[in-house]
């Protein structure tokens, strides 16, 4: 089943530079899971050690945040996009959120 992910600019020195990739997995955990055998290192920047997604990440299926569709347990199906944002804030944490995206943490 192939999933079309769309990955923010900073997160980019992960995928080659590409604003799109593909990716196949049953749920988010099983997509980032491939992602990351294809792309070392990206799902580090997104997933905390305990295994939930960092709270300065947004995941998007069609859309929809995963955090409201069981983060990630989130069921996927072919064809569904996927769209990863760094959250917005200002002040330290939006410096502190940037820095743990391109992996200064």
């Amino acid at each position: 089943m192939a999933i079309e992910v769309r990955i923010p600019t900073i997160l980019r020195s992960h995928t080659g530079g590409a604003k799109a990739v593909e990716g196949r997995g049953d749920t988010i955990a099983d997509l980032l899971a491939d992602l990351d055998s294809r792309h070392a290192g990206l799902r580090a920047r997104l997933v905390t050690d305990e295994g939930a997604l960092h709270r300065f990440v947004n995941v998007y299926i069609n859309d929809e945040d995963v955090r409201f569709l069981g983060a990630l347990d989130a069921k996927l199906n072919d064809g569904d996009t996927v769209t990863i944002l760094p959250a917005v804030a200002g002040g330290a944490l939006a410096f502190a959120a940037a820095a743990a995206l391109a992996g200064n943490r």
